[in-house]
């Protein structure tokens, strides 16, 4: 990656009132050296998209659908390197410097490790197997924090616009163009999910989407389900 190569960081938000200052507070720093941060809103009900406004480059109003809104924010963002961030995962120190080196090795996508913040000591199992699983696969996950160059998110035409398993989609189209940089230290995700669901069924329940998306199974059947069971 060039020295002068600017990075966009997109957030795609629903109804994250309750922690998008904490999020977007935490990246101000980088702000401050000129890294843009772009809000996607998808239609909050609540006060997420009045929140951001001070402490993000641009917030700007989307469709809902995860995809869909970071494909929004890649096409407004002005960075030739895009970042895609959960609006619930931090990035560690130097995450910049970590993305401009992978880059520079030739690689034109990559994604972070991860670890997942919460208490059950089971968490840090599930995080060691997801890291596991994308070196082996190099298939990354949204808390993975996804990143790659314009160039190349645009000749893959961008996130698909699936309700479900976009991160993996987009993961294979990329893996066409190179090999995924991983990348340590971890990004801390919340385990917000896994601990309203319960760490085993929310286990076992990604582990059944993602045999039924390989088996070829319509992603918009497997968000229907999963809607359905949550």
């Amino acid at each position: 990656m060039d020295s002068s190569a600017t990075l966009s960081v997109i957030i795609p938000t629903l109804d994250e009132a309750a922690d998008i200052e904490a999020q977007l507070g935490g990246l101000q720093a980088l702000r401050d050296h000129g890294i843009e941060i772009v809000v996607v809103d998808g239609g909050s009900q609540d006060d997420t998209f009045a929140l951001a406004a001070p402490l993000a480059s641009l917030v700007i109003s989307s469709a809902a659908g995860r995809a869909r809104q970071m494909n929004v924010g890649a096409q407004a963002s002005r960075g030739n390197v895009l970042l895609f961030l959960h609006a619930d995962t931090r990035l560690p120190d130097g995450a910049v410097d970590r993305i401009q080196q992978a880059l520079a090795d030739g690689c034109q996508w990559g994604r972070f490790d991860v670890r997942l913040e919460g208490r059950h000591p089971m968490l840090k199992v599930i995080a060691l197997a997801m890291n596991l699983r994308s070196r082996l696969t190099g298939i990354a996950t949204g808390d993975q924090a996804l990143f790659t160059t314009r160039q190349a998110f645009e000749a893959i035409g961008g996130f698909p616009e699936q309700p479900l398993m976009e991160d993996i989609e987009i993961s294979k189209r990329l893996k066409r163009l190179s090999r995924p940089a991983c990348v340590r230290p971890c990004v801390v995700s919340s385990a917000r999910r896994w601990e309203r669901h319960g760490l085993w069924s929310t286990m076992l329940q990604m582990w059944h989407l993602r045999y039924r998306y390989w088996r070829g199974i319509d992603s918009r059947q497997l968000a229907e389900e999963y809607r359905h069971a949550r």
